[in-house]
């Protein structure tokens, strides 16, 4: 057995059975092993972020990591904004990364490059294996380091040499396992249940992280029922499971003054795997900081924590174990017609949403305003890009219907965003995946003409107009599709819009819908 069998089997042995690859020269060893070892999926992007993309969606949905296959410091380069994004996230992922032998380093070849330094700010973790005798104990420490919690990128650099020599005999290593959250002392207990017995409605419990699955969110929905305090989420949710029948948890909102009126009233704010809410961007003559001046944080658990556990026992105190909360219903409505308004989206995918989807949304300017909207729509998931690096939709995409077969994936991308990852469409198609994908065409970096002013950048000319457009010529979404072999259609109205998501959802495999706004 040589050492890229063995890394293999190492992977195996500690529950990582999916790779999504984009393998070169240096990683054909493993290529090898993949194909000779029965039990690992591998699932082929056409472009790296396109890889790390998916491997970020997927340990959203599985909660356990899946390993990448990239090719050396370029190839891990091309992946690195996606990896942000779920490093941002807290996504747990095992890269597995090529290199030359180690004696065709000295030679300077044209693609040696310092992959731990590529790597360093996207992982929390990199090792280069130094020989065939450390690759199952390497590969067993990636694995451990991608299982942690919060999740953690792990870069295992594989040299062809240690790849394709032949593994002495030794024992195995210890089974790689998730490291468990132990019972956290919470040094802000006590001033918790203070203010919220004492002063509720100027009390904000901000949720984030896995606080935001439905078992949470119950818990956090009897407190609130308890004792008068308001519940929020973060802006951007790695997964928060909502809609009827769990409970309501708005989304802070994205642009600083909506942010900055939603938090005035509060004096202190109670984080449940939630950071301190700050602007995503700085703006002249706008503060950075969106809470209350003077308010107070206190922690009830962070990411590394246990939330629920945490929320148990803050329930627990204020007695509110039995008080029921309040819980969405959802609304029936008809398909509504007329021109494609974002209300007007936003109610038609709530009218149309099938159960248990996993709406993963990259709407950008189009969206924004989605929350509320669909707040009613049948129970499902909702993943948005938690770094902020645009391509995030479809990929994650990829990676959340492999992780969760059986459930229909919604995908929600602007056509400018669209374009990073526009390779995720053929392997939606290869793999016969689940997935809606809705393009909102607006022929424009929408976004940021938004932000040209928001900045004080001034009125823009020409040129400025020009690098915001997605014009001369129009990009045909229906027709890339259909290239990609993903069947399309172009809906220019609301009516239209509704019948074409009804269709996909009824539809095995994926669906691409051109939005014309």
């Amino acid at each position: 057995m040589n050492g890229a069998e063995k890394l293999v089997h190492t992977l195996l042995d500690h529950q990582v059975d999916m790779c999504f690859t984009n393998p070169g020269t240096s990683e054909m060893h493993f290529v090898a092993a993949l194909d000779r070892t029965d039990g690992m999926r591998c699932v082929l992007g056409l472009h790296e972020t396109v890889v790390t993309g998916a491997a970020d969606g997927y340990y959203r949905m599985a909660d356990r990591p899946a390993a990448t296959l990239l090719h050396l410091g370029p190839g891990l380069a091309n992946g690195l904004a996606n990896l942000h994004n779920a490093k941002k996230a807290r996504s747990g992922i095992v890269n597995i990364v090529g290199d030359h032998a180690v004696a065709h380093l000295q030679l300077d070849a044209p693609l040696t490059s310092d992959i731990h330094g590529v790597a360093a700010p996207m992982s929390q973790w990199v090792r280069t294996s130094a020989g065939v005798a450390d690759i199952a104990a390497d590969g067993a420490e990636a694995v451990r380091q991608a299982n942690a919690r919060p999740g953690r990128i792990a870069t295992l650099v594989l040299p062809a040499n240690v790849a394709w020599s032949e593994v002495p005999d030794a024992p195995a290593p210890a089974a790689a396992v998730a490291t468990p959250s132990a019972d956290t002392e919470v040094p802000d207990f006590d001033r918790i249940v203070q203010a919220l017995r004492d002063q509720p409605r100027s009390t904000l419990l901000l949720l984030g992280d896995r606080a935001l699955r439905a078992s949470c969110t119950e818990i956090a929905g009897r407190i609130a029922a308890a004792t008068g305090c308001a519940l929020r989420a973060e802006f951007y949710t790695a997964r928060l499971e909502r809609g009827a029948g769990r409970v309501a948890v708005p989304r802070l909102p994205y642009a600083v003054a909506p942010g900055l009126a939603a938090l005035a009233g509060f004096q202190r704010i109670i984080l449940v795997g939630a950071k301190p809410p700050v602007a995503f961007f700085a703006y002249p003559d706008q503060p950075g900081r969106l809470s209350a001046p003077g308010c107070e944080f206190l922690t009830l658990a962070t990411p590394e924590d246990a939330p629920q556990q945490a929320l148990q026992a803050l329930s627990a105190a204020l007695g509110a174990q039995k008080v029921l909360p309040a819980l969405a219903v959802q609304g029936e409505q008809p398909l509504l017609s007329g021109a494609l308004t974002p209300e007007g989206i936003g109610r038609t995918l709530a009218a149309t949403l099938p159960a248990q989807a996993i709406v993963v949304e990259e709407a950008m300017t189009t969206g924004r305003g989605f929350d509320a909207l669909t707040a009613q729509a049948a129970p499902h998931d909702w993943l948005t890009s938690c770094g902020g690096a645009i391509g995030f939709a479809l990929p994650a995409a990829v990676g959340a219907a492999l992780a969760a077969p059986g459930r229909r994936v919604l995908a929600l991308e602007g056509d400018g965003s669209g374009m990073y990852t526009l390779q995720s469409l053929w392997t939606m198609a290869r793999e016969n995946l689940d997935v809606t994908v809705v393009i909102f065409v607006n022929r424009a970096y929408g976004i940021l003409r938004g932000e040209l002013a928001a900045v004080g950048a001034g009125t823009p000319g020409r040129r400025a107009q020009d690098m915001l457009s997605l014009q001369r010529p129009d990009l045909d979404w229906s027709s890339l599709a259909k290239g990609m072999g993903v069947p399309a259609v172009r809906v220019d109205d609301l009516q239209a819009l509704g019948l074409a998501l009804l269709r996909s959802y009824a539809t095995p495999g994926p669906t691409l819908i051109e939005a014309i706004l």
